[in-house]
């Protein structure tokens, strides 16, 4: 991320000049100045709610990379390669109605036989492996240090620290969260005695007229909830139960310093050993939905009818399941790289991170071998609205703001679906040498387990968005390296002058440009072209 070496912008500037080059066929002209890009003041659609990432500003008034536009008028006629994609992280539904067709095979491997039949020390990896084991919940890592007990160790005081104010953080949000449960479940129950429903309307509740104090309560909790977006008491008590549930993880298992969740067997301090787990790539639950929305993002089955549109055709998801539900293991996410690596991926999606890494070595190496083997890294900036350049986050191919191990490794913040001061996600990290570029991240509708979908917001949704437009380019012009990939990607993003409210602070505003390296959001479109044009 800290350097990058641009040797494409006389090639693109011509671009921006002429449309085409030599005897080419004229493809498209690119999107240049979005400065006087009108305000989009209607609500999205429904159906622009589920696909807003795919949108091109200029048409739709929206901030998305302009996907469905490049479909059209560049893919159409194309026919791309294979490219392999590697998930690291939670477990992928493989069977997922939107995504079984899309899932990577290991040809050289016989299923279910007890066998090492490609010799790669993975037995029966069909689909991927699972570094995890049958485990899922697991410490948080400055927890880890803490339990270690090594008073010495030198980030043990600045774990204490951090664990002392987030352990009463969370108390505090469960005993709110408990009583706005409560609330819900009390004026839920009063409303539908008062309308004889359980399934009345907003304009139903909006009309009741009363004195009577409890039905009173019970209308004011209904229009709280109505204004913050929720269309029913019992979407609110989803969303609550979902945020209770999120919360009792954080305490009994994130925060619990007595808590052991690695049960593979192996030792994670170790990396002597490196063949553990199974190859049962699939989620433990359904809740660890993470993985399979990831996955969709990036390549769920374009055009067939069902709920949601990938980035990217001619993908195939390999699945590495190494992100529990806390900290991942440094050990297992520098292995998973290799084996990502190893079998045959050209772009890894990391939708993970953490602020503390005792092997942080291992997983840089990693990095570099993947950089070393032409692989494409695309990495989640994080979601605490800080500046990187001040916070050192992991996995990262530099120490800090130093010296970068790799040319390959490309990190995403996120954008809202909304054009305007408002564009930077509030939860995004940003920072000007260690984020790269801004891609859709808020609000995306995707898969998850057992072929249902939903809409989840984080830089783990603006990261797949950008793996799927790296997997685009690797597909139709595959002669490009990994190198000139993340190039194009940054060169040929839309550049936005005006200032962004960032970290979700209305008094923090800031120019977008000072947010990231390319000073740009992410555009299918224009990635193509300009792909089209690097020789």
């Amino acid at each position: 991320m800290n350097t990058f070496k641009s040797i494409t912008v006389s090639a693109f500037a011509a671009l921006l000049i002429t449309g085409c080059g030599g005897a080419a066929a004229i493809l498209s002209t690119p999107v240049e100045n979005i400065d006087n890009t009108p305000l989009k003041v209607s609500d999205l659609t429904e159906i622009e709610k589920h696909n807003w990432g795919h949108l091109d500003l200029i048409k739709d008034t929206i901030p998305g990379m302009s996907v469905d536009k490049a479909y059209a008028e560049i893919i159409k006629n194309k026919k791309g390669e294979k490219v392999i994609v590697a998930v690291i992280d939670a477990g992928i539904d493989i069977d997922h109605e939107d995504l079984k067709d899309v899932i990577w095979t290991n040809t050289k491997e016989i299923p279910n036989n007890g066998i090492d039949d490609d010799k790669n020390g993975y037995i029966d990896d069909i689909h991927g492996w699972n570094f995890l084991g049958d485990t899922y919940n697991e410490q948080l890592e400055f927890v880890r240090v803490l339990a270690k007990g090594d008073t010495s160790d030198p980030d043990y005081a600045r774990a204490k620290t951090e664990y002392d104010e987030e352990y009463q953080k969370y108390m505090g949000y469960k005993t709110n969260y408990d009583q706005m449960s409560m609330q819900i479940a009390s004026a839920d129950e009063t409303l539908s005695k008062h309308l004889n429903k359980t399934d009345y309307t907003k304009a139903e509740v909006n009309a009741i007229k009363t004195d009577d104090e409890t039905l009173s309560r019970a209308v004011q909790i209904a229009k709280y909830f109505y204004s913050n977006g929720m269309e029913s008491l019992t979407a609110a008590k989803k969303q609550i139960d979902n945020s209770t549930t999120q919360i009792n993880d954080r305490l009994n298992y994130n925060l619990n310093k007595e808590f052991s969740g690695r049960i593979n067997g192996d030792n994670a301090d170790d990396m002597s050993t490196k063949f553990y787990g199974n190859g049962n790539v699939k989620p433990t639950i359904k809740s660890e939905s993470h993985g399979t929305h990831v996955a969709g993002i990036i390549a769920a089955k374009r055009n067939n009818g069902k709920g949601a549109n990938g980035v990217a055709n001619n993908v195939e998801i390999m699945s590495v399941r190494a992100v529990p539900n806390g900290d991942e293991y440094d050990k297992d996410i520098a292995l998973g790289i290799r084996y990502a690596v190893d079998n045959g991926a050209s772009i890894i999606n990391g939708s993970f991170g953490k602020y503390y890494s005792p092997h942080s070595d291992w997983v840089r190496d990693a990095i570099a071998y993947a950089a070393k083997n032409d692989v494409l890294f695309v990495n989640a900036a994080g979601n605490e609205g800080i500046n990187l350049d001040e916070k050192d986050v992991f996995p990262n191919d530099a120490i800090g703001i130093g010296p970068e191990v790799s040319d390959t490794f490309i990190t995403v913040g996120a954008l809202e679906p909304k054009y305007g001061s408002g564009i930077v996600a509030g939860f995004s990290n940003y920072g000007k040498v260690n984020v790269d570029v801004f891609a859709p991240g808020a609000k995306v509708y995707s898969t998850v387990p057992e072929n249902e979908y939903d809409t989840k917001g984080g830089t783990s949704m603006a990261a797949p968005a950008v793996a799927g437009v790296a997997a685009l380019i690797r597909s139709y012009y595959p002669k490009l390296s990994a190198a000139q990939v993340k190039q194009i990607i940054m060169e040929s993003g839309l550049a936005v002058k005006s200032k962004v409210i960032v970290g979700g602070d209305t008094n923090d505003i800031k120019p977008f440009a000072d947010l990231s390296k390319s000073s740009k959001m992410v555009n299918a479109y224009n990635a193509l072209i300009l792909a089209s044009k690097t020789h």
